[in-house]
């Protein structure tokens, strides 16, 4: 494709961890890939809104190796193909748009892009597509636009901008500045005097922000091309090199250009947005019965108002408390009034320094070839379901100290034992004693499913090593 095509190059960015919406995100599964809103996560939502015929190109995905496999598997679960782009290290949003400029302008300079998040929510795609068709001209002309929304409500949570002179007939705006997250009072005044949320939607030219990001911050463009010109490709994926991104300063683009460029311009939408940044936006964000509530999975209230009460499946009641977030997994439950739910970023920074594994890391924990869950774990053993997707490699690796087994309960298990290989078929098992290696790949079409028993822990072994272990197939 020539860089003068009329359609839009999208790039989806999906770096954030979301600590504010523990126990549900973690690092083991972030906020953009988990289910909070109907059935679908954010970031499918973000994906399908992107994929426009005649409108957008095939999406360009921006995030860190950690989450590689998560992706790809939720892209595979919509049907949609993409170029996925790995981080090493988290840099904040300006390396990854500088990158993702650079990689767009390698079908031409002057491709357009589009660059979303992946946690946010859109109510009306149809007019989504309308407003990035809308700002497409202005962005070709050489303007950095952003999609402005037009505020719901006086929200402290959100970043503003302020209008400047027109830029054209059709209701678009050069910026006269922006401005941080405001107290309650402010933020009354702001949208009294016609501001506008910053969405972080932005469509812009690349050479456009590569020459902003050359003027403003050279050393991250320096960074974002090495990193691009030496990175690797791994089946699906575009690896950036480790060395050349680490180098790379750790700033956000609004800081590194938007505040200081003069091509800023603005194109105010009236769809309704949200940042699924805390639980109490969540809950503004989602459908409520009569009393407010908005509820999900196994729950069951009484005289409760405004609360969002979720669950990952035990039953969780709520009695008579109003304003409240309850959230309850298998090995958390979170509770704290909605007022004070962005507290939970601190709280999560208190577990990690506590060493609690529940801080980052669910019972369920997934890998490139499936994913296995804790069902139990004692001192001297570790029940764990293990699932593994049609042609998966699950790793038995040598334990020391371990012996293991395992029950097929679903499907057929192929396991290579240094030059022996066998079909190991449901209500059979496999035994793994201390010190050997083995190898275990789904051969069928179906997920295989087994339970297995670990035995023999060591009794040194520090709280770490066995956060680490509990999953290592």
């Amino acid at each position: 494709m020539s860089g003068g095509d009329k359609t839009v190059f999208p790039v989806i960015l999906c770096g954030g961890l979301g600590t504010r919406l523990w126990p549900t995100s973690r690092a083991s599964m972030p906020k953009p890939f988990v289910t909070v809103l109907g059935e679908l996560s954010t970031f499918q939502m973000a994906v399908r809104r992107v994929i426009a015929p005649g409108v957008f190109q095939r999406p360009t995905i921006i995030s860190s190796n950690d989450v590689g496999f998560i992706l790809a598997d939720q892209l595979a679960q919509i049907g949609v193909e993409a170029d996925i782009i790995l981080e090493p290290v988290r840099k904040d949003t300006a390396a990854a748009i500088a990158v993702a400029a650079c990689h767009a302008a390698r079908q031409g300079s002057d491709t357009v892009v589009l660059v979303v998040a992946a946690d946010h929510v859109i109510d009306d795609p149809a007019a989504f597509v309308a407003s990035c068709e809308a700002a497409l001209e202005l962005a070709r002309a050489g303007h950095i636009m952003i999609l402005g929304v037009v505020p719901q409500s006086p929200a402290t949570g959100y970043g503003y901008i302020q209008p400047g002179g027109p830029i054209n007939d059709a209701g678009a705006f050069r910026v006269a500045r922006f401005v941080e997250k405001p107290d309650a009072e402010m933020a009354q005044s702001f949208i009294g005097q016609g501001f506008l949320w910053n969405s972080g939607n932005f469509l812009f030219r690349a050479d456009v922000m590569i020459g902003e990001l050359e003027r403003f911050q050279p050393e991250v463009l320096s960074v974002a091309r090495k990193s691009l010109e030496t990175a690797t490709i791994d089946l699906d994926f575009i690896r950036l090199d480790e060395r050349a991104f680490r180098q790379a300063p750790r700033t956000s683009i609004d800081y590194a250009v938007m505040e200081r460029t003069e091509r800023a311009g603005v194109l105010p939408v009236s769809f309704s947005w949200t940042d699924i940044g805390s639980w109490d936006a969540l809950w503004d964000a989602s459908p409520r019965d009569m009393a407010g509530n908005a509820l999900r999975g196994n729950v069951e209230v009484m005289e409760t108002r405004n609360a969002l009460v979720h669950s990952d499946g035990i039953l969780t009641a709520v009695v008579g408390i109003d304003d409240v977030v309850v959230v309850a997994h298998a090995d958390a439950v979170l509770v704290v009034p909605r007022s004070r739910s962005d507290l939970v970023k601190d709280l999560v920074a208190s577990m990690r320094a506590g060493r609690r594994p529940e801080a980052s890391e669910h019972i369920r924990m997934h890998h490139s070839w499936g994913w296995c869950q804790r069902v139990d774990d004692g001192s001297r053993f570790l029940v764990r379901r293990i699932v593994v997707k049609p042609g998966g490699h699950l790793p038995l690796q040598m334990h020391h100290c371990r012996a293991e087994h395992l029950i097929v309960v679903k499907g057929t298990a192929q396991v290579t034992e240094n030059e022996n290989v066998s079909l190991v078929h449901e209500n059979e098992a496999i035994h793994i004693p201390v010190g050997s290696v083995r190898r275990l790949v789904n051969p069928g079409r179906i997920p295989l499913e087994l339970i297995g028993v670990q035995v023999g822990r060591d009794a040194g072994e520090d709280d770490r090593d066995r956060v680490e272990d509990r999953c290592d197939g």
